[in-house]
């Protein structure tokens, strides 16, 4: 396990770049931002925006929302900026929600005017589809995070929307592609393609039950051709920018309602209680988990030196927190037994041993010298 030499992400990350230097292409791809003519970017969106606005009342974009701070900077770009008529969907999940959560919801729609749709899947389905997920591949959310974007893309297409707008572009902004476009319709495409419809049908889940999940068809594509662009394109994307912008715009962090064990901070995927065990997972399988995540965003930004990061990150990234534990636990039907016998298959035992019946790192692979 060899870590960035510049953020300390580690190089188990699904997908990660490494360079011969032992710099992660995250990193890299960071550096670029210096070469790039942000102004130029902004003004590409703004003449994308003059391109699609309608004047008639109608939606002329589609925005998924989950009601954080990204979305909150996504609205404002779009909405407050650019003076586009979007219309905001929120793909729910049947864990508890916290304060902030609720309140943020309502807020994006409210203070930017904005109309909004909650698709909210059977409730009935979604335990038996997380439970499924959790058991057979550690990947709670693994239907839900591919609803994400096939229910916007295809709302899109029945309504006629010409325009879809994400916020980063993962895959660039966090380092498992080299290259970027303004369009990414071809990303959706390839995603839309890796959804692995017969591992649901395989294990029980009816057609019926799975629309969510089914992507439109290529005609559908071809023929409506929503173009789909990622925020992070045209504007440099940042965390903690996003949320000073939120804030202005009455965006709720978890200050005073929730201090989380194994988090740096209290505004990242703070909707609803439970989905951190999602984030979790990628311990026992990757060897690291959100805080490294976030740690090594903020030493890019600057925010955070690197042996600060180290420090954080030896210290808080094991963590599960027991709130969070709970909710999931009660709204899935586990008991705590229950929950780690499904955890044990996926400790890595590349990178751990187990020890007196307890899971423990192996000090040789988790070295900061590798």
């Amino acid at each position: 396990m060899r870590h960035c030499k510049k953020c300390f992400m580690p190089d188990t990350r699904p997908g990660s770049i490494f360079d011969k230097e032992g710099v992660c292409q995250a990193c890299r791809n960071y550096e670029k931002r210096k070469s790039i003519d942000w102004d130029l970017r902004k003004k590409e969106l703004d003449e994308l925006c003059d391109k699609y606005q309608r004047h008639d009342g109608y939606y002329d974009c589609l925005i998924p929302v989950s009601g954080g701070k990204d979305s909150h900077r996504i609205v404002y770009e779009m909405k407050v900026l650019r003076n586009m008529n979007p219309l905001l969907i929120t793909i729910g999940d049947a864990f508890t929600k916290t304060q902030a959560g609720i309140k943020n919801y309502q807020n994006l729609g409210e203070t930017f005017n904005c109309d909004h749709i909650l698709f909210d899947l059977s409730i009935d389905l979604f335990k038996r589809v997380t439970r499924l997920a959790f058991e057979k591949s550690g990947e709670p959310l693994k239907f839900v995070e591919a609803a994400i974007y096939t229910v916007p893309m295809k709302m899109a297409i029945k309504l006629g929307i010409p325009l879809v707008v994400f916020g980063e572009n993962a895959s660039f902004e966090y380092g498992t592609t080299v290259t970027e476009n303004n369009s990414a319709n071809e990303t959706i495409k390839r995603l839309f393609d890796s959804i692995d419809v017969d591992f649901w049908l395989k294990n029980g889940i009816p057609m019926k039950e799975i629309n969510a999940i089914i992507p439109p068809t290529n005609d559908e594509l071809e023929t409506t051709n929503p173009l789909v662009i990622y925020l992070s394109y045209y504007v440099p994307w940042s965390s903690t920018v996003n949320l000073n912008i939120a804030m202005r715009y009455g965006f709720s962090d978890l200050t005073h309602e929730w201090i989380r064990e194994g988090y740096i901070e209290n505004f990242e995927q703070i909707d609803s209680i439970a989905y951190i065990i999602h984030l979790w997972m990628k311990y026992p399988k990757f060897g690291f988990q959100r805080t490294s995540d976030i740690a090594s965003r903020r030493v890019r930004e600057g925010l955070l030196s690197l042996s600060e990061a180290k420090k954080t990150i030896n210290k808080y990234d094991h963590m599960i927190d027991q709130r969070a534990l709970e909710d999931y636990c009660n709204t899935l039907g586990y008991n705590k037994k229950e929950f780690w016998d499904v955890v044990d298959k996926f400790w890595n035992q590349n990178l751990f041993e187990k020890v007196g019946g307890i899971w423990i790192k192996k000090e040789d692979v988790f070295s900061e010298n590798r």
